[in-house]
């Protein structure tokens, strides 16, 4: 994978930023579906978890 860090001197753009962002945050979605596929069970669990997390949520 290339070295994608901004150099020293540069200061990194909003846009780079954003484009970073958004491959960690692809590469997460895809790391999450990939254990979800291993192990249903757990996966399963967490998400009972996340719903009851959501409805004792107040705003």
């Amino acid at each position: 994978m290339p070295d994608t860090q901004p150099s020293d001197d540069t200061p990194e753009t909003a846009a780079q930023r954003r484009a970073r962002r958004a491959q960690f945050l692809r590469e997460l979605m895809e790391a999450r579906a990939l254990r979800d596929r291993v192990q249903p069970r757990r996966a399963r669990a967490a998400r009972m978890r996340q719903q009851m997390r959501m409805r004792t949520f107040r705003w």
